[in-house]
């Protein structure tokens, strides 16, 4: 294997990336969705790289006048289906690996989900809570002028995801349109409103999320009201999906974000929360409540644990302290696949995150096809689509879940591998 080296000496494998955790991960659910279906070996070899991978140079000129140069990334992983699709993420840990693996779960869960988009993900290596407003534009606007050449409203559509949010999306847009000169609003998806973004985006993972929630208390005769709830997360996929299933009549007795939980067994006010965290930026120290650790929030007896935040909270490491009876994925990857099967043999019923977060990008879907069209829909159209296409998606996953006797993860890995060999076979192989 091909080796090279960093300015520091270290030797550093041409392929390193291909052995992040959490790519490795999502090559363990590819291969097992593909085994379920009998899938063409030849088609999963093909669904097992990567088909380019972007990194570039962003130099930005500090407040202080220095140079600071970061690392970014845009990886596009499968285009079979559609236009590559997939957030950008502003984080300290973001490396290539991790945004091939976002890539793999991203061609996934646009499979499963029925959108008619291929993978893609981004990312930049930064804390952007050390940045100011000035420093945040001027990287993002280099970012978008570098993987500019790759991009585009029928070529690769990025979002929001960790660390970006509308605003990013907007200075996306416009450094995009300025290069092209003229307005491409269908570039990027996750922008304000009043520059062609869609109404419902802002809440649309966490709304999602309880919709799929909701179906599955459905499926197991049980109703959401005055269910228990305790949500890792409170950014905004977890605090959208507190204040949803609080709507709902749910009971949610613990919430956390980066600087701890909290706790109360009576149920928390989102509500009045949201408004607290508004002011005080955290969480913690909320009235009536107690604090928690985010470690502790996980291994509460409630009956749904809904992981917002990061990947791979729950392994084998601590899978056996898990007391949640239902577990609905707001995050990316937060549960491993050996601590599912772990999880699933004990009863538990795990809805995966391609389905469980796949709302935030079944609206993006729905923002690019409005700006195509420059026809704006109402709120109560956006959100009635959204639960049309999510409760789809997830009553195929359960009924083959049924049919398979497998678990939700290896029923949603199935169908979206059968929708893309489907595809694949139909277009063959260029060339010969």
């Amino acid at each position: 294997m091909e080796k090279s080296k960093q300015q520091d000496g270290h030797e550093i494998s041409s392929e390193e990336h291909l052995r992040h955790p959490l790519f490795l991960n999502a090559l363990q659910s590819i291969e097992e969705g593909g085994k379920i279906i009998k899938a063409d070996p030849n088609i999963v070899a093909r669904l097992k790289r990567p088909k380019r991978c972007i990194i570039v140079s962003v130099p930005v000129r500090m407040d202080d006048y220095n140079v600071k140069v970061f690392s970014g990334y845009r990886v596009q992983y499968n285009s079979t289906l559609g236009p590559y699709k997939g957030g950008v993420r502003y984080h300290q840990d973001v490396c290539l690996g991790e945004v091939v693996g976002l890539a793999a779960l991203m061609m996934i869960k646009n499979s499963v989900m029925g959108l008619p988009y291929g993978g893609g993900k981004g990312g930049i290596s930064v804390d952007p809570t050390k940045l100011s407003r000035t420093e945040k534009q001027n990287m993002t606007r280099r970012y978008t002028s570098e993987i500019g050449p790759f991009i585009g409203p029928n070529k690769d559509i990025p979002a929001p995801d960790v660390g970006t949010d509308p605003q990013t999306m907007a200075w996306m847009m416009d450094t995009y349109s300025q290069e092209q000169g003229y307005t491409q609003s269908g570039v990027v998806t996750g922008k304000p409103v009043e520059i062609g973004g869609s109404l419902g985006r802002n809440g649309a993972t966490g709304l999602g999320a309880v919709y799929v929630t909701e179906r599955t208390y459905e499926k197991i005769g049980k109703s959401m009201k005055g269910a228990t709830f305790a949500i890792q997360g409170f950014g905004n996929v977890g605090s959208h999906a507190a204040l949803y299933a609080f709507e709902r009549g749910a009971k949610v007795v613990s919430v956390s974000d980066v600087n701890g939980g909290i706790f109360n067994g009576d149920g928390l006010n989102i509500k009045e929360l949201i408004e607290f965290v508004k002011t005080n930026k955290t969480v913690v120290g909320f009235p009536k409540s107690q604090k928690i650790s985010n470690e502790e929030l996980l291994f509460l007896d409630v009956d749904t644990l809904m992981p917002c935040a990061l990947e791979a909270v729950i392994d084998t490491h601590n899978v056996d302290k898990i007391k949640a009876r239902m577990i609905v994925e707001g995050a990316n990857g937060p549960v491993t696949n050996d601590a599912t099967k772990i999880l699933h043999s004990k009863g538990v019923l795990i809805v995966p995150d391609v389905i469980a977060n796949g709302g935030g990008v079944v609206v993006s879907y729905f923002e690019w096809v409005q700006d195509s069209m420059s026809f704006f829909w109402d709120e109560d159209e956006v959100n009635n689509r959204l639960k049309s296409i999510i409760v789809k998606a997830f009553d195929k996953a359960y009924l083959m879940a049924k049919e398979k006797n497998v678990d939700m993860r290896q029923a949603a890995m199935a169908v979206s591998v059968d929708r893309l060999q489907k595809a694949m076979l139909l277009r063959g192989l260029y060339p010969r």
